[in-house]
């Protein structure tokens, strides 16, 4: 199929296929999860199962260039009817934590495999050591719930009883489970008859070459951005607030290497696989979709008319060195891999900036918490656990508008959950639900504002798990004179005198009464804000966005009587000291990276690169432990040398690589 329309046609059937499916998924799941805040995929796959079509406004937007071909491979003798699952990161890396139950199902066409549908549910509960089954508190992939390795979950149209009861068994909630899984099931039947219809239309032939030709295109179309940009070498790093109970960052590091239509994104320099559940496992695949989410949102930004499927991955190569936070070992815990993910995503946003500064925004909230209730609802007398809404920060600063409020661009795809329906299905009573005044990193275009969420419980001993907690130490930077954002934060029973902060923990117990607050973070400010209109500022002021102080403070326009003192902001704005740096890291990470240089990192990861893996994690806790009044690279190797000392099996680690 080479004719354009044709193919450009053929291209609209299969989203509006991919959105069918969706919107069978979404009427008739379970959980509120899944029909309400939407974290669910589904996608037409090809005959070697790579993504060529997905939904555009529905589910989550981190799969297109997913290729469900390891795992079809490890399953033998498809027929009509059968439908394949898995949910174990370590399989076959498709599914990423346990709790994602990805679903995959053959079309045939005259005896021949002729594509698949596929997609994913956000499963309420696996069972594991937490309700929710995820805790970046978790230390080995044993206590994240129960795993299905790739396997048949109905064969020829009938479910298997014995796997359906295995996971009643083991989950939480096995209602919401079944039925979000067998609304999966029904979404990859409607997918089925819209690809035997499309085949009816174009005939097989037809069919087959026009997909392939879309895949070309979406590769295409991924080269001809990279040949806009300029080639060169840009590096960045970010953190993740905690890598475990020790409360040391976890580090990020890119190099991205753009050279004519290709990019390289290296990752080396990146924290060893921790001993937390931050972990990412990506197999080592170069081309693994949770590595270039960030770039997908990147091409898309430069070309909304980008066709998304797994065409756009050919022009990528991810390095990621084994025993990394990007590419762990079995059975390091991967459950909070999202919240790295997000941190990934400000990384790639962070290179990309520098090289095409001029269309990209400051750095989103890139944290999505996803809050989950365990209690007692004493109106059933039955055990509720439930999803009760995302908290999501805001958007980055744009080139040309300020950022979204309380929808960062890494997070959007999370709906929110109408109140009602979250106290009809859960028994709490929401206190606060809004933006959070003065979140937003200032500048000339202001970065969105953070969202804040209070609940009231109503049973002893209640359960909280708020996954993916994030920004409560490192803020989101801003860009081009920009500031950054404001942080995140969750506290038990603020403003009493029972007020309990909890940092960066993500589970909590409540008792009858308390009241727990979430907020996210902001979005970063671009461009100086001190050339921001301010008209918008007053606007801001107005809307409850902006307090009037910070209105003088931060953006230098003084506000009397609800007007703009047009001859006190000029005086006040001549004397305002402007960030010349193209990032701005707030205090927080400034004062950390005086201590850890960039050279004391590349010290680092030297040494941990020679010690076998599991080796690893020990030694760099070992090794912040003695950075006490240390910096640079000869801090950290003296904090190594005396580590060595107490631990001589340390220095003697290496001997093993050889043999490994």
């Amino acid at each position: 199929m080479t004719d354009r329309m044709t193919l450009q046609v053929l291209a609209n059937h299969a989203r509006a296929a991919a959105e069918n499916m969706g919107h069978t998924l979404q009427r008739t799941a379970h959980s509120a999860f899944v029909k309400e805040t939407q974290d669910f995929t589904v996608m037409l796959m090809d005959r070697i199962g790579e993504t060529f079509a997905v939904p555009m406004d529905l589910g989550a937007t981190w799969y297109p260039g997913l290729s469900y071909a390891p795992a079809i491979e490890m399953i033998e003798d498809y027929r009509p009817g059968d439908v394949a699952f898995t949910n174990d990161p370590y399989s076959c890396h498709v599914a990423t934590h346990a709790p994602d139950t990805h679903l995959w199902k053959p079309v045939f066409h005259e005896d021949e495999i002729v594509a698949w549908t596929g997609g994913h549910i956000h499963n309420t509960d696996m069972g594991g050591a937490v309700p929710a089954s995820l805790s970046r508190s978790l230390t080995e992939i044993h206590q994240e719930g129960l795993r299905f390795p790739p396997m048949k979950l109905v064969e020829e149209g009938r479910f298997n009883a014995q796997l359906l009861r295995i996971m009643e068994t083991n989950v939480r909630k096995p209602a919401l489970n079944i039925g979000d899984i067998k609304a999966l099931v029904g979404a990859l039947t409607t997918g089925e008859r819209k690809v035997q219809a499309m085949i009816e239309r174009f005939g097989k032939d037809g069919f087959l070459s026009g997909v392939a030709a879309l895949k070309d295109q979406a590769e295409a179309q991924a080269r001809r951005l990279l040949r806009g940009i300029p080639d060169g070498d840009y590096a960045f790093a970010d953190y993740a607030d905690e890598d475990s109970d020790f409360a040391n960052p976890c580090r990020l590091k890119l190099t991205l290497r753009i050279r004519d239509d290709e990019a390289e994104l290296d990752f080396t320099g990146s924290d060893p696989q921790l001993g937390s559940s931050l972990n990412v496992p990506s197999g080592g695949n170069p081309r693994h979709t949770m590595l270039l989410v960030g770039v997908y949102y990147v091409l898309y930004t430069l070309d909304p008319q980008l066709l998304l499927n797994s065409g756009l991955t050919r022009p990528f190569r991810c390095i990621t060195p084994e025993g990394s936070v990007l590419n762990p070992q079995e059975p390091a815990a991967v459950g909070m891999r999202s919240l790295t993910c997000a941190r990934l995503r400000s990384v790639i946003f962070g290179a990309f900036s520098q090289a095409i500064p001029d269309r990209m925004p400051a750095a989103p909230a890139g944290n999505n918490c996803i809050v989950n209730v365990m209690t007692r609802d004493e109106r059933t007398r039955k055990t509720v656990i439930a999803a009760v809404n995302p908290v999501v920060g805001g958007g980055g600063g744009m080139p040309f508008r300020d950022g979204t409020n309380g929808s960062g661009a890494d997070a959007a795809y999370l709906a929110n959950t109408p109140i009602e329906i979250t106290e009809t299905e859960v028994p709490v009573e929401y206190v606060r639900y809004g933006l959070v005044r003065d979140s937003g990193g200032a500048g000339h275009w202001r970065g969105g504002l953070a969202t804040e969420m209070a609940f009231r419980v109503f049973a002893p001993d209640t359960r909280i798990t708020a996954r993916n907690r994030d920004r409560s130490r490192f803020r989101p930077w801003g860009v081009l004179g920009g500031r950054a954002a404001g942080l995140a934060g969750m506290s038990v029973n603020a403003g009493t005198a029972d007020e309990r902060r909890l940092g960066s923990a993500d589970t909590a117990i409540l008792q009858p009464g308390d009241v727990l607050s979430v907020s996210s973070a902001g979005g970063g400010g671009r461009g100086d804000p001190f050339t921001r209109d301010p008209a918008r500022v007053l606007a801001d002021v107005r809307r409850g966005y902006v307090s009037s102080e910070a209105a003088r403070e931060a953006y230098g326009v003084v506000i009397a009587d609800g007007v703009v003192d047009a001859e006190a902001t000029a005086e006040l704005r001549a004397r305002a000291v402007r960030h010349e740096q193209h990032f701005h890291f707030g205090p927080e990470r400034d004062g950390y990276e005086a201590q850890w240089t960039e050279a004391a990192y590349d010290a680092l990861t030297a040494i941990l690169s020679a010690l076998p893996v599991h080796w690893r994690f020990f030694a760099k806790t070992e090794i912040f432990r003695r950075m006490e009044g240390r910096r640079g690279a000869e801090g950290v190797h003296a904090a190594h040398e005396e580590a060595c000392a107490r631990f001589p099996e340390l220095s003697e680690a290496r001997l093993p690589m050889a043999a490994e």
